[in-house]
């Protein structure tokens, strides 16, 4: 067999995209929030000398109060007032309340030794039988400890769980009703599954007594030590401002709150007065990437506010009309109409926001996907069936709750086409039980 091998010289031209460092580091900026951003320019401004960065602020409007220097104490000369807030934990709480109540005995050092199995929650994480194997001491003086740490605040805490965590809530409440601890310590499985006939016929009671008892256990914390949870207040830096005058709708972008870099002109000068090359290469490169850096930022907030305008005209009925409706709306439609790629509105939605008179909102909460056509003709967004739902779910009988099936008929009546599990999947979505677990009996 004869293998013939020949070589011949082709020249095609072919367009390839290079994604260089910097292009890529301009399409993260777009995508970074405020304070993303931030942090990214401080961390260019401590490898570049000639970038300085400062946070833009807005003060001017604000009224000044006259102050004499005897009596003024401004974040700068108070030292207290750069010392954050921070609530007292579930296990720092614990610990306070056992030092004050409980004298130094041998039982209280088992007490402290439960606090450590004491989840975020306030429920116990350890058995009695494992207490007992790690300290040593009888079962009697654990389940000793263990009732003296669920006597502390708040009630529930150190429950083992759900039930007993109710249990412990109930017996401190003066004013839970009569039979709420004998039905939740004898009857609490057939009770969470609803089976109330057999509870109210097992003590001789009518529906609306096991209702009554069922709205109190609504009222009940089943995570106790929720409330001492650490939660850092997080301040969100709108990138827009929505001004509404009649019914023209103006967009903004906002100046406090953003980071601004500025160029070190002395710095700059001084360093271009030397002979060394050396110096005035690593400074023409500084200089080089400064502007770089300087056009990202400035074409990332012209991309912001391009695409936040767009949106709000497509959406003008939102900020118009007090019933918030949104119209059908994607990234597709948006990229199309700016003539820029769907992945770059994407980005310049992500995690920005637009601030208004009535509220803060994130951009990208505006897109929702058509859900079919009504009566007009028109699309109807998935939001505004979820409204609708949400509204036929409060005004419905509460003897007789609407099933799933029957809020598809009432909304197909009005024009839209959905099918019952759609309506299943949005009941989940706003958090509204079944119809079964609806009904109320008082």
């Amino acid at each position: 067999m004869q293998y013939n091998q020949n070589l011949s010289q082709q020249q095609k031209q072919v367009q390839k995209m290079a994604m260089t460092q910097q292009l890529q580091q301009s399409i993260q900026m777009l995508q970074y929030s405020t304070d993303d951003l931030l942090t990214f320019l401080e961390s260019k401004a401590l490898e570049n000398p000639l970038i300085d960065v400062k946070i833009e602020s807005d003060y001017a409007d604000l009224p000044i109060r006259h102050t004499s220097k005897k009596n003024y104490e401004g974040p700068e000369t108070s030292y207290l007032n750069q010392i954050p807030d921070r609530g007292m934990s579930l296990f720092e709480s614990l610990l306070a309340q056992i030092h004050l109540n409980y004298r130094d005995t041998y039982l209280r050092q088992l007490i402290i030794f439960f606090t450590e199995y004491v989840d975020v929650n306030g429920y116990l994480t350890i058995t009695l039988e494992e207490a007992v194997r790690q300290t040593g001491a009888d079962y009697i003086q654990m389940l000793d400890a263990l009732i003296l740490l669920q006597q502390l605040d708040p009630a529930g805490v150190g429950a083992r769980d759900l039930q007993e965590c109710l249990l412990l809530q109930i017996e401190r409440d003066n004013e839970a009703p009569p039979l709420a601890y004998v039905v939740i310590e004898e009857e609490f499985e057939n009770f969470a599954n609803r089976k109330w006939k057999e509870v109210a016929n097992r003590y001789g009671v009518d529906l609306p007594t096991i209702q009554e008892i069922h709205d109190y256990i609504q009222s009940l914390s089943p995570f106790p030590g929720a409330a001492y949870g650490e939660s850092t207040e997080q301040y969100i830096n709108p990138d827009l401002l929505v001004n509404i005058k009649g019914e023209t709708i103006e967009v903004l972008s906002t100046r406090s709150g953003a980071p601004v870099i500025e160029f070190q002109q002395r710095y700059f000068d001084k360093m271009a007065e030397t002979g060394d090359r050396e110096v005035k290469q690593y400074i023409k490169e500084k200089k080089a990437e400064f502007d770089w850096i300087k056009r990202s930022v400035t074409q990332r907030g012209d991309t912001i506010l391009r695409v936040g305008t767009e949106i709000v005209s497509r959406q003008a009925a939102f900020f118009l009309d007090t019933e918030r409706p949104l119209k059908p709306m994607t990234l597709k439609e948006i990229a199309e109409e700016l003539e820029i790629h769907e992945s770059t509105v994407s980005r310049a939605v992500n995690g920005k926001y637009l601030q208004t008179k009535f509220g803060v909102f994130e951009l990208r909460s505006f897109f929702t996907t058509g859900l079919s056509q009504n009566s007009d003709g028109e699309e109807v967004s998935a939001a505004d069936v979820q409204t609708r739902i949400k509204q036929l779910v409060e005004h419905e009988n509460k003897a007789k709750p609407l099933s799933d099936q029957k809020i598809v008929d009432m909304l197909q009546s009005e024009g839209v086409e959905i099918s019952r599990r759609t309506v299943a999947k949005y009941r989940d979505i706003l958090g509204i039980a079944a119809s079964s677990k609806r009904k109320r009996y008082d």
